[in-house]
């Protein structure tokens, strides 16, 4: 038995102290799982009520402001719908003063070509002169006897002014309906005596701009004139409106409507609070005005919030009881785990219990597994520090064989110091690479690249060709060997003692033979010394013969020669067995 299990039971161990097995916890006061529960769920939904209070109060200030800015919009909405009719009108008027029948006061034919071209819609003209006399008037055929205008205010504003003027609502004479006029002064070169033209239009035409639809439930939209009277309204027409009686908006609120938009609140008959949302038309006084309870627009919300609060009052009784429910399920299945952990702490095997809860019963089947696998943790540390054990040996064996072929093979104590202290560093840079990947293997290219960057002087110097294959543990001590001597030598004897050297690695699988394919790895020097300046026979060839060849069971050849220019060049390779280097696969190739 472990030491963590002796000290989880000192009864079967009398000779551990008590105070070892046993240390001293700060006591803290217990409750049920119950009791926690059960406050969780308070603390979580009290200030949820807490929030919902405040945000209720600041949803009805929200919504306040959201209906000032929806009154405001559809009165503008209106005032924009109303604003185009009036300019249609007034172009209109400009086009008809410029008719050539006016011009050349044949007024029949003017009557005719207007009562014509306005035949499809509301719209009627009338030719007065500076007295306010119709000479014309398009609701009646040419010639019928008429009288003067009833709006001769407006009339006469425009005449002074010398500008279109939008009449306020009056009840028309001829039409004996409630009109409006747009009215143009007429140029001097059409009647030297003055005179105007107006286009008139009935002011309950005006109800078709008035979307009822889009307001809430007894909200009321109307078009005012300057005066105070109502041209139009969503609702509907009083009797004393048809008889010629005007409307007028409530008198005490015109006065606080100001020139821009905007919003204004008024007690109505019921002392009920409305809102009115104003905005004027361009180019007249006229203003569009809508209104209505603030309580009809904000009934909707009121009312979702008030199921909401029934609702989560209801919601945090289920769940109160809900958690008494699960406290009792939760207290059985969390004793199971301590009477689990405990036998665990003794070192005994146990089996996982069953639980309904996932995360539960993930920690049971863990403590289970943990009972099994801590059976075994000493085996697998023993086994592991057994493998360590045999690792070290065997870097120890390689070491030991490198430091004897080299002292044999030395000159003087400091010959031997430098070579044993390059060929263990070449070594340990080996051992690098594999721990980097925990001894599973390394790239060709990462050893090759490893084994020389103390050797070059220059990137340039160096060209590697072949496809990049892992190598076996024991192929890259073995081949690291050799390319620290055949860096050594060449930085010494051969290319890469002078900077114009250079080196060229390559291989290639010879696949011919799928049940045991060959790889070819030569090492190519160019632009060194002579070949009288090469390598003596030593330590360092041994490596590259015999060590080579016996590692990879293979055929290594060694050739000095010298190229066209008197340059030295040297090149070492050798033909051996792929899975010498690497696991092979099932069809030739380097796993």
């Amino acid at each position: 038995m472990s030491e963590t299990s002796a000290q989880a039971n000192p009864a079967r161990h009398p000779d551990i102290p008590a105070r070892v097995a046993r240390p001293s916890v700060l006591r803290v006061p217990k409750a049920s799982i119950g009791f926690y529960l059960v406050a969780m769920f308070c603390a979580v939904t009290l200030p949820v009520f807490a929030f919902a209070a405040l945000l209720l109060a600041q949803l009805q200030l929200n919504e306040r402001a959201a209906l000032e800015s929806r009154t405001e919009r559809e009165a503008q909405l209106l005032a924009t719908a109303v604003g185009h009719t009036v300019q249609e009108m007034t172009t209109t008027l400009q086009v008809l003063v410029t008719s050539p029948e006016l011009s050349n006061d044949d007024l029949e034919a003017f009557h005719n070509r207007a009562q014509a071209a306005l035949r499809h819609g509301s719209l009627f003209v009338i030719l007065v002169d500076e007295d306010g006399q119709q000479l014309l008037n398009t609701r009646v055929p040419y010639g019928t006897s008429l009288g003067k205008t009833s709006n001769m205010k407006a009339l006469e504003a425009a005449l002074r002014t010398d500008a279109i003027q939008v009449s306020d609502v009056f009840y028309g004479a001829t039409s004996q309906r409630w009109v409006f006029n747009v009215i143009i002064p007429l140029p001097d070169d059409l009647t030297p005596d003055g005179g105007a033209l107006i286009i008139t239009k009935n002011a309950d035409e005006l109800r078709g701009l008035i979307n009822p639809d889009g307001l809430p439930a007894g909200w009321t939209a109307a078009v005012i004139d300057s005066a105070g009277a109502v041209v139009v309204s969503s609702a509907e027409t009083p009797p004393e409106a048809d008889a010629g009686k005007a409307r007028h908006f409530d008198p005490d609120l015109a006065t606080q409507l100001t020139a821009t938009s905007g919003v204004a609140y008024r007690q109505n008959e019921q002392d009920r609070e409305e809102i009115v949302g104003y905005a004027p038309l361009r180019d007249s006084g006229w203003k569009a005005v809508v209104w209505g309870p603030t309580v009809a627009a904000q009934a909707s919300i009121l009312t979702t919030w008030e199921k909401l609060i029934f609702g989560s009052t209801a919601l945090l009784a289920i769940a109160i009881a809900a958690a008494v429910f699960l406290a009792g399920k939760l207290r059985v299945t969390i004793g199971g785990l301590a009477k689990m952990a405990e036998d665990v702490g003794d070192g005994r095997r146990v089996a996982p219990i069953q639980s309904p809860i996932a995360e539960i019963d993930r920690v049971a089947r863990a403590l289970s597994a943990a009972s099994v696998d801590r059976s075994h943790a000493e085996d697998q540390i023993r086994l592991m520090l057994g493998e360590l054990a045999h690792r070290t040996k065997n870097q120890l064996a390689v070491t030991q064989a490198i430091i004897n072929q080299t002292s044999r093979h030395s000159k003087g104590i400091d010959e031997f110091k430098l070579a044993i202290t390059e060929r263990i560093a070449g070594l340990g840079r080996s051992t690098d690479l594999l721990t980097e990947t925990q001894w599973t293997g390394v790239p060709v290219k990462s050893v090759v690249q490893s084994h020389l960057a103390n050797f070059l002087a220059s990137q340039k110097q160096l060209t590697l060709e072949g496809e990049n294959f892992q190598l076996k543990p024991a192929a890259v001590q073995n081949l690291g060997l050799v390319l620290h001597e055949l860096g050594t030598n060449a930085t010494k004897h051969g290319a890469l003692s002078v900077s114009s050297g250079k080196v060229r690695i390559a291989w290639h699988i010879d696949r011919s033979v799928a049940a045991a394919p060959r790889l070819h790895l030569s090492w190519h020097e160019s632009g060194g010394p002579p070949p009288a300046a090469q390598i003596e026979k030593g330590f360092g060839s041994r490596i590259l013969e015999r060590h080579a060849a016996a590692s990879f069971r293979g055929e290594v050849s060694l050739n000095f020669a010298t190229d066209e220019s008197g340059n030295g060049t040297f090149t070492w390779s050798i033909r051996a067995p792929l899975d010498a280097f690497a696991e092979v696969g099932e069809e030739g190739t380097a796993a």
